[in-house]
């Protein structure tokens, strides 16, 4: 049987030097979509982009594909396009697989509460969530807690944008210089670059990049899987090849050091709680972070933030093909291999394109990955700059900040915010900025209640989603400090047993349960106390609004100065 099949897979071949062709394409890619960026400020040109809906939210004005691009850049990453296969390839089923049905569990949150979110948002001129949650509860301190958390939360998440970019260049043969200036010069110019047009054209920048980026994307997972299986042997094999792994025992672990998990492809009934726990608490924390609900309030209606839901499926698609590729690259045999010469799954989609493709081809890859990187890293930005500015500088510092100094601030916040992602990648080891992505995925689920819920009922007392989001911070930060792995000896994982169950269970859904309960029981507590419950500033008829809404087309811009847009009461 096996006679009969196509070329065998090439070894692979980590270490080989600069590739010189591949590296060319990339360079060349890259210095297209930076003119792209720079020529975004002209695109839909805006009188003034000295406002945070100008600059910020690319004049609240996206359509329904520059939305599609615009959310998809969003939320597959250049670390989804670099992480998702390497867990396939190093754990297997259960870490690598789950993002899949994680992410269709996504849609339906964007189809019913995204969409009100957007009407309330636009009916009160809001920038964040947390602009929504000062003025449904009328609450300084649970605005802060969620802007907080969104903030922080987006640090690592930003920090791993550059990582992948740092895993192609490192593939492609660039920074393995022992001088620091040199093997880091690559992704410093990719800072600087990202750096500058994000100032210059804010949210327009990444929204026409997304375009060549998505394209990109597609063009090499659609040709990459339908060429790769006939090469390495077809599916058969391939599944084969990635049964016979999972009869591999573990390495034993360093001292100390938590045990490694045996390679499975299948989930388990052990893992199924797990599994499911995941895909579930994942999905209701994707649409919490900032940046997702940046590019949810960018677009010009509500309407199209509905036929968005109906069409990002086609993400899953592409992302349950990318995932397979972690198992593709077990079959061809990839050697992901670090320029210091200890294996690092990380690599493996990079190596494995080197590996099995013309080096023309590679280039087309690596640029995928890199531009991948860019989008994503540059929303995110602009979101935790536009949180800062809106929930700490103009709530808490400068309350009668004007909407150009607003834009002012949130400029330079983006770059200070993507300094600190470039140090957090040069002064820390990489793990540690996974670790710190998974901890934030606990972190940002505990917005849930005080965002979803307050969407459809003000019934949750703010002193008591307050006392529920801080007791779930505590359990989830303490739980996943616990977590060793082989290699850290503590947040080492995002799962952990469940309490009463027993079973192993995502920790972030385990703190939201917690978090609901205690949100819910002091609430009872509070009415009967008839403690203040604080203004609300929103009406019932506001979560319904459209773009053709009167309302809407008058919404205030600058809703804490007191003065109702127009001059006249809502």
């Amino acid at each position: 049987m096996y006679a009969q099949l196509p070329m065998a897979p090439e070894p692979s071949t980590p270490g080989n030097g600069v590739n010189g062709v591949a590296l060319t394409i990339l360079i060349v890619l890259f210095l297209i979509v930076t003119v792209m960026g720079f020529m975004a400020s002209r695109w839909r040109r805006a009188d003034s982009m000295e406002s945070l809906d100008e600059w910020g939210l690319g004049g609240r004005s996206f359509g329904t594909w520059i939305t599609w691009f615009l959310l998809g850049g969003d939320l597959y990453t250049a670390y989804t396009f670099v992480a998702v296969p390497a867990a396939m390839f190093g754990a297997g089923a259960v870490a690598g697989f789950f993002a899949v049905p994680y992410t269709i569990l996504a849609y339906p949150i964007i189809f019913f509460f995204m969409s009100r979110l957007w009407s309330i948002s636009h009916r009160h001129g809001y920038v964040t969530s947390a602009d929504f949650v000062r003025g449904r509860y009328g609450s300084r301190s649970l605005s802060l807690a969620i802007s907080i958390t969104g903030f922080v939360a987006l640090m690592p998440y930003i920090a791993l944008q550059l990582v992948g970019i740092q895993a192609v260049l490192e593939v492609a043969g660039v920074g393995g210089s022992d001088n620091w200036l040199a093997k880091d010069l690559p992704l410093l110019i990719a800072f600087a670059v990202l750096a500058a047009y994000t100032y210059s054209s804010g949210l327009r920048a990444p929204a026409v990049i997304a375009f060549v980026k998505d394209i990109l994307i597609y063009l090499v997972i659609i040709v990459a899987i339908i060429y790769l299986p006939s090469k390495v042997g077809g599916w058969s094999h391939i599944f084969d090849a990635v049964h016979a792994k999972t009869e591999v025992p573990p390495k034993p672990s360093k001292p100390g050091y938590g045990p490694a998990a045996p390679f499975v492809d299948t989930v388990g009934p052990k893992a199924q709680w797990a599994y499911v726990t995941l895909a579930f608490g994942s999905a209701m924390a994707l649409f919490m972070y900032p940046h997702s609900i940046t590019a949810v309030l960018s677009s010009k209606s509500r309407t199209t933030i509905r036929r968005n839901a109906s069409i990002l499926p086609a993400y899953s698609f592409v992302l349950a093909l990318l995932a397979l590729l972690g198992w593709v690259a077990i079959a061809a045999g990839t050697k992901p291999i670090g320029l210091d010469g200890k294996p690092n799954a990380q690599l493996v989609v990079p190596q494995l394109f080197e590996d099995q493709f013309p080096d023309w081809f590679t280039g087309v890859a690596f640029a995928a990955i890199a531009i991948g990187a860019l989008v994503p890293a540059a929303i995110m930005s602009i979101a935790a700059a536009n949180t800062f500015t809106r929930n700490i500088y103009k709530e808490w510092i400068r309350p009668n900040a004007t909407p150009a100094e607003e834009a002012k601030v949130s400029k330079l916040t983006s770059l200070v915010v993507k300094l600190f992602a470039l140090l957090f990648v040069f002064t820390m080891d990489k793990q540690n900025a996974i670790n710190f992505q998974l901890l934030g995925g606990i972190w940002i689920l505990q917005t849930f209640p005080a965002i979803v819920v307050g969407l459809y009922t003000r019934w949750l007392h703010r002193w008591a989603l307050l006392a529920g989001w801080a007791v779930a911070m505590i359990y989830g930060t303490w739980q996943a400090y616990g977590i060793k792995s082989p290699a850290t000896k503590h947040f080492g994982g995002s799962t952990d047993t469940i309490p009463v169950i027993g079973e192993l269970g995502y920790i972030a859904l385990t703190a939201f349960a917690i978090n609901v309960i205690v949100s819910v029981v002091l609430t009872f507590v509070l009415r009967a106390a008839k403690a203040p419950e604080g203004v609300d500033e929103t009406r019932k008829a506001d979560y319904f609004v459209d773009s053709d809404d009167p309302r809407v087309q008058r919404y205030d811009a600058d809703p804490y100065d007191g003065v109702p847009p127009d001059g006249k009461p809502a």
